[in-house]
């Protein structure tokens, strides 16, 4: 069996050599961009809005948090799926339904007159997400090539940071400007012109692609894998709330027999020749499965990370989400400084900038512990930037190498599905690593008084540490010609 990885160093494959250049190579970008800014923001912003929405909509605890597990659970259970479909129907027309749905969804968030038409807005706003965010990387990696791939894979990685570093502080102005006395719906309000004005453009933009040979869905894989995902993420989401109940332990093992069931499953319709949504033959390439589980172990410390910022910060500090927002942008003025030249740091380290951003990383959060416990509940915050700048600086160093190195050898009949698989388990490793850190950190915690944040913030910092350490080690089993990203 051909391998469905190429080694870049060799001659380009005829279906390289046959790529359609992109209609619009800048102007594309900029659409697949703005379409991974409007969902990395969605999903952090709404931690900002969580106080206000509670008030205005007299919702409980428990719905709350589904308006921010809602979007995240069906984002993962869908992504896999939507890789596929890519494939089968065309990736720019799935994107551009999925750009569709979600400006739609983002409005129905904004105007939802009760909680529980808010959750089921935020469930369908995630599936939106879900069919956009593999199209994204499967049309990088198919419309465009060399440096220019290179580029625009760096962008990508800066776009998603920017929505994660900057989502709460954006939220925090949208909602003190209060505009038209909207308050925290401009939330998702802001989405309306953005989105429409995007989708005007997709047509113009982007060319259309899809696999070469047209694959099937794969239904029985499409359940499996939906029914997995959705039994480890669910208990991992709402599990610690709940004192770790029962159904918690049974879903998680119930999800590993599942798990299994679909790898058994993908690779009985591989040899057959049939079409699998994730074919394993991918697995048997050092550079995935090793890019795939590098993946994992960095986005458990991603989410983790701005959540127990955001809580030292908020509950441990008592700052407000606009002034909790402004100290996050130490972390994205370090960020935008590696991401934006990310490419040509890959060029001259390979493998070793990833290695090399995971220490960094290292570095700004053993910053980051010494600082907090220096100041305490009461010294100044200033002492806490050196730390974020520095971890900004390693996380533009890791973000879109590691993406790249990773995809950058699919062959295009497999693009969707790699696609699929990468962003099925960035969500995973997010929501993995909450679960994780929220044990150490709320565990810290204890009945919540000031007093007790710095401690719980620097036990949390310790997890997030040993993360990047695994990180960087994990880096180091790349083949070195797999690494370039030059």
């Amino acid at each position: 069996m051909a391998s469905p990885l190429t080694d870049e160093r060799t001659i380009p494959s005829a279906a390289d050599r046959q790529r359609p250049p992109a209609r619009r190579p800048g102007l594309g970008l900029l659409v697949l961009l703005i379409a991974t800014f409007m969902t990395a923001l969605d999903f952090f912003i709404v931690n900002v809005a969580i106080p206000s929405m509670q008030v205005d909509l007299h919702a409980g605890t428990a719905s709350i948090q589904w308006v921010v597990a809602g979007f995240g659970l069906a984002l993962a259970t869908g992504l896999i799926t939507a890789g596929r479909l890519g494939d089968m129907f065309g990736r720019r027309r799935i994107f551009a339904v999925g750009l569709a749905l979600f400006t739609l969804t983002s409005v129905a968030c904004g105007i939802a007159p009760t909680a529980g038409i808010l959750v089921a807005s935020r469930v369908l706003q995630g599936l939106a997400a879900a069919l956009m965010g593999p199209q994204v990387l499967s049309i990088i990696q198919t419309d465009y090539a060399g440096k220019a791939q290179a580029r625009a894979f760096s962008m990508y990685g800066l776009t998603m940071g920017i929505g994660a570093v900057f989502g709460q502080l954006i939220g925090g102005l949208l909602i003190k400007a209060d505009f038209f006395g909207l308050d925290w719906r401009t939330c998702f309000l802001i989405n309306l012109p953005v989105g429409a004005v995007t989708l005007l453009l997709v047509p113009r933009a982007l060319t259309e692609s899809r696999a070469p040979q047209r694959p099937r869905l794969d239904v029985t894989g499409v359940a499996l894998s939906t029914l997995a995902v959705v039994a480890l993420v669910l208990p991992l989401i709402q599990g610690r709330e709940q004192g770790w109940p029962l159904w918690t332990w049974l879903c998680l093992a119930l999800s590993a027999l599942l798990f299994a069931e679909f790898a058994v499953h993908q690779h009985r319709l591989g040899r057959r020749g049939a079409d699998p949504l994730v074919d394993t033959a991918l697995f048997r390439e050092r550079t995935f499965t090793v890019g795939v589980l590098a993946q994992l172990v960095f986005w458990i410390g991603q989410a983790s990370f701005f959540l127990v910022l955001a809580l030292y910060l908020q509950q441990g500090r008592g700052l407000d989400a606009l002034a909790s927002g402004v100290v996050f942008t130490a972390i994205g003025a370090g960020y935008m400084i590696t991401s934006t030249t990310a490419h040509h740091l890959s060029a001259r380290l390979g493998r070793h900038t990833i290695s090399v951003g995971a220490l960094g990383m290292v570095l700004g959060l053993a910053l980051l512990w010494e600082a907090s416990h220096r100041i305490g509940t009461t010294g100044g915050i200033g002492w806490l930037v050196p730390g974020l700048f520095f971890d900004g600086l390693g996380m533009g160093m890791v973000i879109a190498p590691l993406t790249t190195i990773v995809l950058r050898g699919v062959t295009p009949q497999l693009v969707g599905s790699a696609s699929g698989a990468v962003a099925t388990i960035q969500q995973i490793g997010g929501a993995l690593g909450v679960a994780l850190i929220g044990i150490i950190f709320y565990d810290a915690v204890g009945s919540g008084q000031p007093e007790s944040f710095p401690h719980a913030f620097g036990l949390g910092l310790g997890f997030l540490i040993a993360v990047e350490v695994a990180l960087a080690a994990l880096v180091l089993l790349l083949p070195r010609k797999a690494a370039s990203t030059g």
